[in-house]
């Protein structure tokens, strides 16, 4: 080998090296056993758990070893990330459920959203000018919803449960109680958090030492509050939340914090069952959570427009392959903007938007060698009508599987890491800040950069629109074979997207489908997002085509995904967040 040849396989190696999304998300703290977790996905023939947090994953697996069904084993896993994760997993904070049960083969929905309070009203975020005051939208007790946790878990546990309660509680009461161990992902949340949480005193004191002093890693962190908190619901049901106690102190820490939730509130928030949206890609059935989540409309959407083209021929990761991919998202999210909302509150058309001659109207709209700019793109459905008749970042998501094939894909939060910051004192848990994820003002971006319109306006009791994706993919025989789904904010339906792609067209394995690099679109701003790992060849010809790359890479969500081959199950956690984990049932 020559010495240009020699210095060109070093390049290579560092490139691949340094360009994995491991190295992305945290150059200096990538370990040996991250890399190994991206290319090896844990194997059973039993259950198998896997979430952002490795004690909650255990918990889960714990709780299948004990008899639990995977229902059983998401709602502890889910009350232990409360815990454990306390940026993202929470009581005071909601989420979307995907439930498949394997002897009915019936896939069921559960939206555990947070709703607007009795007081809200459309305006409650403008200024005396008229324009949106964010800092209210995001960071006050106002920006807060009425949490949808608590009741949602409980609810599937008591629908298609097999344990009880106090079973399925008693590992988080136990680590809240007694405390764990604080391992550098917290530690170093915390610590980059801590300006915004030690405004606060009830979140500076569950979350930092005396005086104000950060948490290490190996230190022990014990909720007591938190922990009676849980007892309380462990013996009393969804009523050791919404009402009595627990339901007081809420109420007064938005007295305090010039909030609206009120008794009232929290004594009328339900739990409601909805039909999932499911359709085809390739013969496969993909299903995924229907409004108010923008998730499986917008999913479905995008793959019936990319089943027009050969996408596996272009290439994974080549710059045709994106170029489809950034202008069927275009598309999407566009009609998102126009569309969606709380289907309680206002219409969303459903079918029409998932309709596969929608696509294929949105698919010839495609030029292959030149990208389109968002300000040219717009909602599209009502000409498309018109024509046929002469449409948090800091989520967390995680994924269970039992020996018997029922399954649960669920993702929840607090919208922004750790809510709007405001815990509530005495209950240990903090307050979402949801609110944000309404539409202020027509027209006006929510944190996330997503414009919305007057189909998500505020109004009393309803759900902001969301874009949580848990989402179940079904073989050609109607088996199923992938659980996933993932935290991110706007990025959340585009990279369960890629996630099928990489599955479906590309035959990758689980790790090999969670490690692949990413990208995202969202029409506005008409900016394409990147992570390390894609070809600088590909950016420069997608710069060629016309499209805006964005000027610095960014790491694309955490995807939690278990996938089946037969009686062998495959689990991979994303390394992109430290501290995930899959977890296997071990007898």
């Amino acid at each position: 080998m020559n010495i240009k040849s020699a210095k060109n396989l070093v390049l290579f190696v560092l490139i691949y090296i340094f360009a994995s999304p491991t190295f992305a998300a945290d150059s200096s703290s990538a370990t040996f056993l991250d890399k190994e977790a991206r290319f090896h996905p844990v194997i059973s023939q039993l259950g198998m758990v896997v979430s952002q947090e490795a004690i909650a994953s255990q918990v889960g697996a714990d709780i299948l070893e004990a008899g639990g069904n995977a229902i059983d084993a998401a709602v502890a896993t889910g009350f232990a990330l409360a815990v454990t994760l306390p940026r993202a997993g929470n009581l005071g904070g909601g989420g979307f459920m995907l439930v498949y049960l394997a002897e009915e083969n019936k896939t069921i929905a559960i939206d555990y959203r947070e709703t607007a309070p009795l007081s809200a009203d459309r305006d409650m975020f403008l200024d005396p000018e008229g324009n949106v005051d964010n800092g209210k939208a995001r960071f006050s007790a106002q920006s807060s919803g009425v949490p949808g946790t608590v009741a949602g878990l409980l609810h599937a546990l008591e629908q298609y449960g097999t344990l009880s309660i106090s079973e399925v509680l008693k590992p988080a009461i136990k680590l809240a109680s007694q405390g764990f161990i604080i391992n550098y992902d917290l530690a170093d949340s915390l610590r980059l958090s801590s300006k915004r949480l030690q405004q606060h005193p009830s979140s500076k004191k569950y979350f930092y030492k005396a005086q104000g002093q950060y948490f290490l890693p190996g230190d022990r962190l014990v909720q007591s509050d938190l922990s009676r908190t849980l007892k309380r619901i462990s013996k009393q049901g969804s009523a050791g939340f919404y009402s009595g106690k627990t339901a007081e102190l809420i109420v007064q820490q938005m007295q305090r914090s010039d909030g609206l939730i009120s008794l009232e509130d929290l004594a009328n928030y339900n739990v409601i069952e909805r039909e999932p949206v499911c359709g085809t890609y390739q013969q496969y059935s993909v299903c995924a959570m229907p409004p108010p989540s923008s998730g499986g409309i917008h999913l479905i959407q995008m793959l019936n427009i990319l089943e027009h083209f050969d996408l596996k021929k272009m290439g994974h990761n080549s710059a045709a392959y994106l170029h489809h991919l950034i202008e069927a998202m275009r598309s999407a999210y566009a009609d998102r903007s126009l569309y969606l909302g709380d289907p309680d509150f206002t219409p969303v058309p459903v079918k029409q938007l998932t309709d596969k001659s929608y696509a294929q109207a949105l698919s010839r709209a495609i030029d292959p060698q030149k990208s389109r700019r968002s300000t040219d793109v717009y909602p599209g459905l009502e000409k498309w009508v018109t024509s046929q008749s002469s449409e948090s970042e800091e989520t967390t998501h995680y994924s269970t599987w039992d020996k018997h094939g029922n399954i649960v894909s669920n993702t929840y939060t607090l919208n922004f890491a750790y809510g709007n910051g405001i815990a509530v004192e005495g209950a240990g848990f903090l307050l979402n800040n949801e609110m944000d994820d309404f539409s202020a003002k027509p027209g006006s971006a929510n944190g996330y950069g997503l414009i919305g319109g007057s189909a998500n306006a505020i109004q009393p009791q309803k759900r902001p629109l969301s874009s949580m994706t848990p989402t179940i993919l079904f073989d050609t025989n109607n088996k199923p074979i992938l659980a996933t789904g993932t935290p991110g904010g706007s990025t959340i339906i585009t990279i369960v997207l890629q996630m099928i792609l990489n599955t479906i067209d590309f035959k990758m394995g689980v790790a090999e489908s969670t490690a692949a690099p990413r990208i995202h679109h969202q029409w506005l701003p008409d900016t394409v997002s990147y992570e390390n790992g894609i070809s600088v060849d590909s950016l420069k010809l997608l710069s060629q085509m016309g499209h805006k790359i964005s000027s610095r890479p960014r790491v694309l969500g955490s995807t939690q995904s278990i996938t089946a081959k037969g009686s062998i199950l495959e689990a991979s956690a994303d390394s992109r967040r430290q501290g995930a984990a899959a977890v296997s049932q071990r007898n």
